[in-house]
C-alpha cells in the first residue's frame, strides 16, 4: 500500500502542540525529527557519545513532524485542517506532502516510540521495547501499527491519568473513538471487569483487538466498528471519549443513554481554543465538571450528570 507523507516543519519551541494537533488529524501514526537536545538522547537511548556527523549539522532551531495518511483517505483535507489548526494557536508552520510505502512507516514508527509511564500506576510498552518493571506498574503492551494511540501525546496521556483516577474494581468501560485500543486495554488493567471500544475505523478495530491479545484480556474486550456509538448496547460505569472538540459536543446530546447511576464521563481532545464551547456544551446538558486537566495547549474533563454523584 502507499501512503501520503505530510510533513510539517516548526521552531523546536512548538513541536509538542504541532505532535498533537497531528495526532488528531489522522486515525494513523506520526513520528518526530527533533534534535535540540541530540547529544542527550543520544546518552540516554543509545548509550554513546559518538554521534554521526550528519545528525550533527541536523537544525536544532526546527522539529519536523512527520504524519501519514493511506491512499484511500483525503490528504488534501488534512493538509487543510493542519494549517488551520496549527495557524489558531499561533504556530509557523511549513507544511509538505509527498508519498512513502507501508515499510517506511512502520520502520520509522519504531524508532520514536519508546516506553512511557503515565501517572502513578501504568507504563506503556511498545511490544518491541524491554521495559524494567521496577516500581510495579501495570505494564500496558501496545503495537500501534496503523491506529491511532500510543499514550504519547498529551491527549491520550490525560485520559489515561483520569482513568486512573476514576476506574474503580468491576467496572464496566465504554471507549468512543478507541483507536488502537489503548484506553480500553488500560481500564482492565486498571480493574474494569470489561471495556468496549468503538471505532468508525475498520483497522483500529482489528489493531485494538490484536493488543487486547498481547495483554492476554481478550475475554475482558470487544471493539466494534461504528460511528460514535451507534452500534453499542448496554450501561457503563465509565465512558471515555478522546476525540475532537465538535464531536463531543454532539455526543453530549445523548450519550448519557449508557450511563449507569454515578457514571463517569471522561472528555478529551479539546484544545484550548475549544474549552469554553465544551464547557458550555457540558452546562446545557447538565454536566458537573469533577476534574480538568491540561497538557501543551490540551484539555481533558472527568464530568457527571448533575443529579448524580461520583
Amino acid at each position: 500500500m502507499e501512503w501520503k507523507e505530510i510533513t510539517v516543519t516548526v521552531n523546536a519551541k512548538d513541536v509538542s502542540v504541532t505532535e498533537d494537533i497531528a495526532n488528531m488529524t489522522v486515525p494513523y501514526g506520526i513520528y518526530t525529527e527533533d534534535y535540540t537536545d541530540l547529544e542527550q538522547q543520544a546518552l540516554e537511548i543509545a548509550h554513546i557519545d559518538l554521534i554521526d556527523e550528519a545528525l550533527i549539522k541536523k537544525d536544532r532551531t526546527k522539529a519536523i513532524v512527520h504524519v501519514y495518511i493511506s491512499d484511500e483517505d483525503n490528504a488534501f483535507e488534512a493538509v487543510s485542517f493542519l494549517k488551520d489548526q496549527l495557524s489558531a494557536v499561533n504556530v509557523e508552520a511549513t507544511v509538505s506532502m509527498g508519498s512513502v510505502d507501508d515499510g517506511d512507516w512502520a520502520d520509522n514508527w519504531k524508532k520514536f516510540f519508546k516506553c512511557t509511564e503515565i501517572g502513578e500506576k501504568l507504563v506503556i510498552r511498545p511490544s518491541w521495547e524491554e521495559y524494567e518493571n521496577k516500581s510495579g506498574r501495570k505494564v500496558l503492551n501496545i503495537d500501534p501499527g496503523a491506529a491511532f494511540g500510543t499514550g504519547t501525546h498529551a491527549t491520550t496521556t490525560l485520559c489515561l491519568e483520569l482513568l486512573e483516577q476514576y476506574v474503580r474494581e468491576n467496572d464496566t468501560m465504554l471507549d468512543i473513538g478507541t483507536g488502537s485500543g489503548i484506553l480500553s486495554i488500560a481500564s482492565v488493567l486498571l480493574g474494569a471487569k470489561s471495556a468496549v471500544g468503538v471505532d468508525i475505523d475498520e483497522v483500529a478495530v482489528k489493531v485494538a483487538n490484536e493488543n487486547a491479545e498481547i495483554n492476554n484480556i481478550t475475554d475482558k474486550t470487544q471493539f466494534i466498528q461504528g460511528d460514535l456509538a451507534e452500534k453499542v448496547s448496554g450501561k457503563f460505569n465509565v465512558v471515555c471519549a478522546n476525540i475532537v472538540a465538535d464531536v463531543i459536543i454532539r455526543l453530549l446530546e445523548n450519550v448519557d443513554t449508557f450511563f449507569e447511576e454515578n457514571t463517569v464521563l471522561i472528555c478529551s481532545g479539546i484544545i484550548n481554543i475549544r474549552v469554553d464551547d465544551v464547557k458550555a456544551a457540558f452546562s446545557e446538558h447538565g454536566y458537573k465538571i469533577i476534574a480538568e486537566r491540561t497538557k501543551d495547549n490540551w484539555y481533558a474533563f472527568a464530568v457527571i450528570k448533575e443529579n448524580t454523584n461520583a
